[in-house]
């Protein structure tokens, strides 16, 4: 059996394709750079990440971007005809009065891990473009085409352009192929796929949240017009049918179903075996409960599939409830696990780990691990809220039972210098773990700094000295809804707990309000607010998590 979600922690926005015997999932990744992440699979069930699509720097401009925009939905296909791997996207500006500025791109690679071309321009109408390669060889951009007029229903409708591919272009205008299947609301992600000569779009509908659902429609022209699955949604959290079209909250938190262990279900993309079996690849959520907060993020699951005598893709257990576990491919046999997704162990001996990522920036020139062979060193920039350079390196946290430590040796010299370890939703959500200089101790502290929705708080009463420690080893526990800081100055087997316990459904979507839809991360960070040149060496990070669902703890 296949069991759910096959991407814990942020993995929002799935797209899936297979390419021979290879499986491969690209997601969304907002703020963080590198950008694009993409998993790897011989056989649907093991699951490692393998790159990302946009890793160069200068090949995207993330700075100042408010945190949840960035690099929406990425859409991931494969060309025969041209024998070439192909990615567009969304880079979502603001969301400022509700306009929603962004640009559409697309690159593309003869293999899935690069060198990838620099992005080609493609329209501004709205988000989540994906790209149809059609039989005779013309392809085409669907998307969403945002409504900004008043008396027209949000957030738009489904829209196509034909894309020309030695112009490296879209032609004319997008036209309207698509109003949705179903009266949720929220219409987005739209995906075509040909299968017997008709054209079948996939959408998503019900918002982003605890509606979310996977919606059909067919025709026999790609810009239709289009039949609604009469089953409609095929896949979702919440089977009740609602009418919310009027409605522009994507969370949509009365629609929380207690029956399903995975919420949020919808934004899907499929795949067949090469025996002929359908997968359905699509996000979720795992809340606490009963507070409905998801410190995991959006994660991605699959869903087994097959196609009905009279042409409709459907649930191959007859229902459109999201399930935990699924039948894997008849034809896994003896395929050993790939990547742990929840162990992670860094001496930074060795090249970059394909797991740490950075927000926004490349980490050319404040991050090394060749500086000091063995260590790495971070030059501290701009604090943990600053939209702009920030001295972060980061993994994604994939279990709500887990612990994460490191060993650090630094020396500030002045109070605007510190480093340390790091627990991250988004510039205004954080907690840290902090070496710093104190000068009421007139030396090297050791302190917690908090940010909750934008309002700092450096936790009183917390000044350890740590003026005769050269190694400081700090560790971050997290059982549940607790978060638990500890420090050593020994070594890393005897910890002493300092601070509070800390709620972890703060680290979340529905808890934040400057951002949202993406996850919490931990990792290693630096700052200097004064000349920008003090500097901090990391032997490790040290990652162990046990699988568990939030909503059963």
């Amino acid at each position: 059996m296949i069991h759910n979600p096959v991407l814990p922690g942020f993995n929002p926005d799935p797209c899936i394709i297979r390419r021979g015997n290879d499986y491969y999932i690209a997601t969304s990744s907002f703020e963080w750079f590198p950008a694009v992440p993409v998993y790897h699979s011989k056989d649907l069930k093991h699951w490692e990440l393998l790159t990302h699509a946009i890793q160069y720097p200068g090949s995207i401009d993330l700075r100042r971007i408010p945190s949840a925009k960035g690099v929406w939905a990425p859409d991931l296909s494969w060309c025969e005809a041209d024998k070439k791997f192909y990615v567009v996207f969304t880079n979502m500006y603001a969301m400022n009065a509700r306009f929603f500025d962004l640009d559409n791109f697309l690159i593309s690679a003869s293999d899935i891990t690069g060198p990838w071309t620099k992005p080609v321009y493609l329209n501004s109408v709205g988000f989540d473009p994906s790209l149809f390669h059609d039989e005779d060889g013309r392809k085409y951009v669907i998307s969403l085409q945002w409504e900004t007029r008043d008396g027209y229903e949000k957030p738009g409708v489904i829209v196509a352009q034909e894309y020309d591919t030695e112009r490296q272009q879209v032609t004319g205008y997008a036209r309207k192929i698509w109003a949705g299947a179903t009266n949720r609301g929220c219409i987005e992600a739209p995906r075509i796929y040909r299968h017997k000569d008709l054209y079948y779009l996939f959408c998503a509908e019900g918002g982003t949240g605890y509606g979310h659902s996977v919606t059909v429609a067919r025709s026999h022209s790609i810009r239709g017009p289009y039949e609604a699955d009469p089953e409609n949604p095929i896949i979702t959290s919440c089977p009740v049918n609602f009418n919310e079209r009027g409605v522009e909250d994507a969370l949509k938190l009365n629609r929380y179903n207690p029956q399903s262990l995975l919420q949020k279900s919808g934004h899907c993309s499929i795949v067949e075996t090469p025996d002929g079996e359908w997968y359905a690849a699509h996000l979720c959520g795992r809340p606490f409960l009963p507070e409905l907060r998801c410190t995991l993020g959006r994660e991605t699951a699959l869903q087994k599939m097959c196609w009905t005598n009279d042409g409709w893709f459907r649930m191959e257990n007859g229902g459109n409830l999201a399930q935990t576990d699924i039948p894997e491919p008849s034809q896994n046999k003896n395929i050993s696990e790939s990547e742990n997704m929840y162990r992670f162990y860094d001496n930074f001996e060795s090249d970059w780990n394909v797991q740490l990522v950075s927000p926004r920036i490349p980490r050319t020139d404040w991050a090394s691990i060749s500086e000091r062979p063995g260590w790495l060193r971070l030059y501290g920039q701009q604090s943990l809220a600053s939209l702009d350079s920030v001295s972060f390196i980061a993994h994604r946290l994939t279990s709500v039972v887990c612990t994460f430590s490191t060993a650090l040796q630094f020396e500030p010299e002045v109070f605007q210098q510190s480093a340390g370890l790091v627990l991250y939703y988004d510039n205004m959500n954080w907690l840290f773990l902090r070496v710093y200089y104190s000068e009421m101790i007139g030396g090297k502290a050791l302190g917690i700094m908090r940010c909750i929705n934008g309002n700092k708080i450096d936790v009183s009463g917390i000044r350890i000295p740590l003026e005769k420690a050269n190694t400081i080893y700090l560790k971050c526990s997290i059982s549940g809804r607790q978060t638990q800081l500890y420090y050593s100055i020994e070594n890393n087997t005897t910890w002493t707990a300092v601070g509070p316990v800390w709620n972890t459904t703060e680290f979340s979507d529905e808890f934040s309000r400057y951002g949202e839809f993406t996850g919490t991360f931990f990792g290693l960070f630096c700052t200097d607010s004064n000349k920008r040149t003090a500097f901090a060496d990391f032997d490790w990070l040290d990652y162990n998590a046990t699988p568990s669902d939030p909503s059963e703890i």
